[in-house]
């Protein structure tokens, strides 16, 4: 049976796919008594959809697979910290566990701005798993926004 950083490698490697059509690297699985039943990478840019986050494209995905919105008994694996917007919908699928690899000090709502999982006041709990394989996934986010920035510059200086 694969294992948390198993999966977390394979979510990386979907990452790169988002990467290449010019979105944020991230990306997400669910996977469900050992199998994926949804893949996801941010889709924002391409699809001109602000809630084309790769956990909602994932989700999407899984409930069209097991036919039912509920994901009992699932778990998800993203690149990033999930933001309010997923951290909702991971409350309202019911997802079992939560695995992610970097924080997001920025939007992150599972601990490093906001904690919708953990607010008390929800019917649902998920288990949260954080940091695995954090180190990859932060050094390819920040490579991503280098180039990115690096990109911008030679275009406002004509380069």
């Amino acid at each position: 049976m694969p294992t948390d950083l198993d999966w977390m490698r394979e979510t990386l490697s979907l990452a790169d796919a988002a990467e290449e059509l010019g979105e944020v690297p991230v990306a997400a699985l669910v996977v469900l008594e050992g199998r994926i039943i949804g893949r996801g990478y941010n889709r924002n840019i391409i699809d001109c959809d602000p809630s084309a986050h790769a956990e909602i494209v994932a989700m999407r995905e899984a409930g069209r697979t097991v036919g039912n919105h509920r994901l009992v008994g699932a778990t998800l694996y993203c690149t990033l910290e999930p933001c309010l917007m997923c951290a909702g919908a991971i409350v309202h699928a019911r997802l079992a566990r939560l695995v992610f690899a970097a924080d997001d000090p920025k939007t992150g709502a599972v601990g490093s701005v906001f904690d919708v999982l953990g607010d008390a006041r929800h019917n649902h709990r998920v288990d949260v798993v954080r940091g695995v394989m954090a180190l990859e996934s932060g050094e390819r986010l920040r490579a991503f926004f280098k180039a990115k920035r690096t990109q911008e510059k030679e275009r406002r200086n004509g380069d």
